[in-house]
């Protein structure tokens, strides 16, 4: 059946930033919905933010399209160009290599729900408000090359 059953698939809030960098996902709350449905040509997370967490650091792909779908509640998008606040319903889409960082953040006093859709690429990602870089076959680095 093609429908998934959200409550058979794991969900994590691991992550792969370094300590320092880690604290503001620590409340991002995430499934893998494609793995679950045999999808391999792109990837797609449901994914909860809870009060005061942020999708990720503010950050722009080298070689990975990103597209968020509001489920449910609010978050803002800070991005290059300012703040906006997305609500259910509401799509947003970040073009590869477009170097606009970008990121959800849940300042509501509610849980915010969005589908992450994307093709995870191995290319470069920047963070351009911390120092930090990931880098193919390497992961994160500081942004002089310097392991964490």
């Amino acid at each position: 059946m093609p429908k998934l059953d959200l409550d058979t698939i794991p969900q994590t809030n691991a992550t792969g930033y370094p300590p320092e960098h880690a604290g503001v996902v620590q409340e991002r709350w995430y499934r893998r919905l494609a793995p679950a449905a045999g999808i391999a040509d792109f990837g797609a997370s449901h994914v909860v933010l809870k009060p005061g967490a942020w999708s990720a650091q503010r950050h722009w792909h080298e070689g990975e399209d990103e597209m968020v779908v509001m489920i449910a509640g609010e978050a803002v998008l800070v991005d290059d160009g300012g703040e906006t606040l997305m609500r259910a319903g509401d799509v947003a889409a970040f073009p590869k290599n477009d170097g606009n960082g970008h990121v959800l953040q849940n300042r509501s006093e509610a849980d915010c729900v969005y589908v992450a859709i994307g093709k995870p690429a191995l290319t470069a990602c920047h963070y351009p408000d911390i120092d930090l870089h990931l880098l193919p076959g390497e992961g994160f680095r500081r942004k002089d090359g310097s392991a964490f």
